[in-house]
């Protein structure tokens, strides 16, 4: 606040002492007491694809391997609260950033495209009784067990138990967990009648149901043209579903047990683009990420950039830092070392020569 480079947009008090967020968000502005704000992110991708890469899975893309995403992570090596539904769900998020890699199908996402019709292929079609249903699925696992001696593969066994968990997760009373029309119209609302918010709403549900690990996506943030009109149209979107979430969860008794994280692959150009109808580019030296609950201090600020926030000068935090304290929060070590099928070691926390650790300060 205070500078050029902030355009139009103004700041406004919130309820974490000290800080300010756009006006854009007045509704996050109420719960930022329960957030913590790290002010000092900062990254070497300012490629959305190998940034997105980045943030999801803390390795750089490469052509010789498909390394696992942070939910694939978490489901490994904390499994999951409940039996019948998966353990890492994704919505509406880009399926090149959310697959399992090289550990396989067992541990990849269920996928929800759109959150008004929950988990999609979970129910029997009409045609098909449920006497009918039980004798083709008997007749599949004849078929399954004869292919699977005579034809012993990793993909296949993996494929036959994702196959088993989806039929689980049909004969579940648990599946009512997607279906957002047993919520009342106020909350559907005060969340917001679009995918983000509904997205944010079917989250709070799973939480309840032990769901380990939910992603939620909100795109079109890449504002090199109109910055300020793009960027206002979308904090409507992340502003009522956001403060709607952390605001359940506090209410349920959930917040302390569940991490929200909040964060984007690169920020935004200081510099406002003229040329571009005041847009501004890519910028990875400096931006910002949320955490809120699992343990985090709420209310309180990390890290420092400049005046401009063009760079960092306090307390860096790359996406290694952020998986480690995310890993950190959720009692798993971050730096165990899992071998892929060719015997390469990996780690949550990425790369070990990034030397990465969690963000402790943070934690109460």
């Amino acid at each position: 606040p205070g500078q050029d480079v902030q355009g139009p947009v103004k700041g406004i008090p919130t309820t974490a002492e000290g800080l300010q967020i756009a006006n854009y968000l007045p509704e996050t502005a109420k719960v930022m007491k329960e957030v913590c704000t790290i002010h000092s992110m900062q990254s070497k991708q300012g490629d959305h694809d190998q940034a997105s890469y980045l943030l999801h899975k803390g390795y750089n893309q490469l052509g010789t391997i498909v390394h696992p995403a942070l939910g694939s992570w978490v489901t490994r090596l904390k499994g999951t609260d409940n039996d019948t539904l998966p353990g890492y769900i994704a919505v509406n998020s880009p399926a090149n950033m959310i697959g399992a890699g090289w550990m396989g199908a067992k541990f990849a996402p269920a996928v929800v495209t759109n959150p008004e019709k929950g988990l999609e292929g979970t129910s029997r079609h009409p045609s098909v009784n449920e006497e009918d249903f039980e004798r083709r699925l008997s007749l599949t696992d004849a078929i399954n067990k004869r292919f699977h001696r005579e034809n012993p593969s990793p993909n296949a066994k993996n494929f036959g138990m994702l196959f088993d968990e989806a039929v689980r997760v049909m004969k579940s009373e648990d599946l009512a967990a997607f279906d957002l029309t047993k919520e009342s119209p106020t909350i559907r609302n005060r969340y917001g009648r679009h995918t983000f918010g509904q997205g944010c709403l079917l989250a709070r549900r799973l939480v309840e149901h032990g769901v380990r690990f939910i992603e939620v996506t909100l795109g079109d943030w890449d504002t090199h043209y109109d910055n300020f009109t793009g960027v206002q149209a979308r904090c409507q979107l992340l502003d009522s579903a956001y403060s709607s979430l952390i605001t359940d969860l506090r209410a349920r008794g959930l917040l302390e047990s569940t991490l929200v994280v909040l964060s984007s692959e690169f920020g935004r150009t200081p510099e406002i683009q003229k040329q571009h109808r005041n847009g501004r580019s890519h910028h990875p030296g400096a931006f910002t990420s949320l955490l809120a609950g699992g343990g985090v201090k709420g209310g309180m600020t990390y890290g420092k950039t400049d005046k401009e926030a063009r760079k960092v000068i306090e307390n860096p935090v790359t996406f290694h830092d952020l998986n480690s304290t995310i890993a950190y929060s959720l009692g798993l070590d971050h730096a165990k070392v899992i071998e892929s099928p060719s015997k390469r070691p990996f780690r949550m926390a990425g790369p070990d020569k990034e030397d990465a650790g969690p963000i402790t300060e943070v934690f109460g």
